[in-house]
Formats: C-alpha cells, sequence, structure tokens
C-alpha cells in the first residue's frame, strides 16, 4: 500500500511495524489518525450501508438460533472496557486522544484558568522510547502494547509538557495490582521512575530533554489497560537540579522552583485532560445502544 502523503499533507502515523518520523505542528495541518483510516465516499458509504443490513441480518440470524436453541440471548459483550481500550490508539483520530487545544479551567496555580497548545505528536513506538530503563522494568507485569505521546505548550510558550498513553497487554486483575502497588509504594513520587520528555527540532520544545524535567504524573488506570503520564519542564531550557512530583508540586504553601513555576499544575493539568479524553472515548465506544 502506498503511504506516500499527498503534496502539503502530514504523513499518517501507521501501525506496528512500519516506521514513520514524528510531525510538528504547522499552521496547515491536517488531522491525521495514529493508524490511517480511509476517507468516507459516496461509493464506500452505500457499501457500507449494504453490508450493515447484511450483518443485521445475520446477527438477528444467530441471536434467533441461540434463543431456538435454549442459548444465552444476551451474552457478555467482548467491547467491553479492556478489549476497546487496548485498540484505541489506532482506530480513532489523533486529535481524539491528543486535542489539538486543552482548556484548563482552573488548573493553575490559585485556580487559575489555563490553556494549552499541541506542540507535536510523535509517532506511536514501543515502550523503551519514552520510558527510562527502571519505569520500563515497573511496568513490565502488565506489558506494553503500544506508547503514543505528545507535547504541548502553555499559552505564554513559558512551559512545555509531553504526556503519554501506556497500552498495556494486561488484563483488569493484572492493573489492579500494579495500581495497588504504584500506590502502596507512592511509585509515582520517586524520580528514577520519571518518564521521559518528548523534544521536537524547530518548536518550543526543542531543548526539552532529560536534564530539563520538572515535574511528572505516572497514573496506573484500572478501567482500562492504560498508563497515563505526564512530565513538564521550563520551555527555555534550562535544567532542573531538583523535579518535584506534580502530587507535590501542586500542594499549598509548596515553594520548590517547579512549583512557583506552575510546572506540577501543568503537568497534572494536562494529564488529567488527556485521560478524561480517553475515558470518554472508551465510555462512547463500549456503550449499549439504547
Amino acid at each position: 500500500m502506498d503511504l506516500t502523503p499527498r503534496p502539503g499533507a502530514l504523513p499518517p502515523l501507521p501501525g506496528p511495524g512500519m516506521y514513520t518520523q514524528a510531525y510538528a505542528e504547522t499552521p496547515a495541518e491536517t488531522t491525521t489518525r495514529l493508524r490511517p483510516v480511509p476517507a468516507r465516499t459516496p461509493a464506500r458509504a452505500a457499501v457500507a450501508a449494504v453490508c450493515a443490513v447484511l450483518g443485521l441480518g445475520l446477527t438477528g440470524g444467530a441471536a434467533a438460533g441461540t434463543w431456538l436453541t435454549g442459548g444465552p440471548a444476551d451474552g457478555p459483550r467482548t467491547d467491553d472496557a479492556y478489549t476497546v481500550g487496548r485498540s484505541v490508539w489506532h482506530s480513532v483520530p489523533v486529535d481524539t486522544l491528543f486535542p489539538r487545544t486543552l482548556k484548563g479551567d482552573g488548573a493553575g496555580p490559585g485556580a487559575t484558568d489555563r490553556t494549552w497548545t499541541r506542540v507535536a505528536v510523535a509517532a506511536d513506538s514501543g515502550c523503551a522510547a519514552g520510558l527510562d530503563p527502571l519505569l520500563l522494568k515497573t511496568l513490565r507485569p502488565v506489558g506494553c502494547e503500544r506508547l503514543v505521546r505528545a507535547t504541548y505548550t502553555d499559552a505564554t510558550r513559558s512551559s512545555v509538557t509531553t504526556v503519554g498513553l501506556v497500552f498495556t497487554e494486561a488484563d483488569a486483575e493484572a492493573m489492579s495490582a500494579l495500581g495497588t502497588r504504584f500506590t502502596g509504594q507512592r511509585l509515582a513520587e520517586r524520580a528514577d521512575l520519571m518518564p521521559r520528555t518528548y523534544p521536537v527540532k524547530g518548536t518550543v520544545a526543542a531543548g526539552f530533554g532529560d536534564d530539563q524535567r520538572a515535574s511528572w504524573t505516572v497514573r496506573v488506570l484500572t478501567e482500562a489497560p492504560v498508563v497515563v503520564f505526564s512530565v513538564s519542564g521550563f520551555a527555555d531550557g534550562r535544567a532542573v537540579a531538583e523535579p518535584q512530583p506534580a502530587a507535590g508540586a501542586t500542594e499549598a504553601g509548596a515553594t520548590t522552583a517547579p512549583a512557583e513555576a506552575g510546572l506540577g499544575h501543568e503537568a497534572k493539568g494536562i494529564a488529567d485532560r488527556v485521560e478524561r479524553a480517553l475515558r470518554r472515548t472508551i465510555t462512547d465506544l463500549t456503550e449499549k445502544p439504547e
């Protein structure tokens, strides 16, 4: 299949096994997907309609056959949160997982409002690309299906934040066990388990490297096979000697450099909104029709 983009368009982010370069935002950017999804045309729409009718007939026939043989008429859904959640990284648009703009009403220090703009989206990858070795080892019990990341900047372009979603191979029991471990051992507060940044040349995040990490958060979801993380820093590339977890940097009265610069609020606020978008997406895809 020819994946060469049309003139002026940004390349789509492909599925596993296909290399691609990540892309930075441009004023003329078009929405891409983490895996290409064909555009719908009238002819395709007609074919889809016919297939839908045939599919309904087959489904109805199967249901009737089950009812007639005395089997369960309404078995468990296969598209539950774990089944669906594990695949959304390549089945929904980039803008759904990582909106171009995030509104942070009351998300800043002192409940001030924040607005974050997406700077760039990374190509989907394995977890080694975005996680330090020790964090990668800590997440090994749940496996890594895929990692997707994006970097944002605030309205003043003084801070940058990388947010990521680790889609795991685990079931609910394994994710619950990992969540319990993170909470009980306070792993999200350990500086040696900070996620990596996603710097992009030619953007405000060009100098956002390991030494620039200032505040972070790592969250293990138990309702879906996903680990959410974010890490923030200064956009001017200054190094941070003592990074602080977002939980501490957002506490009232915190006086560390990350806290006073609001970088804990940046990491927390962006992670909050990306997590909410993910939860809404999974809910929409698993909702039973009325």
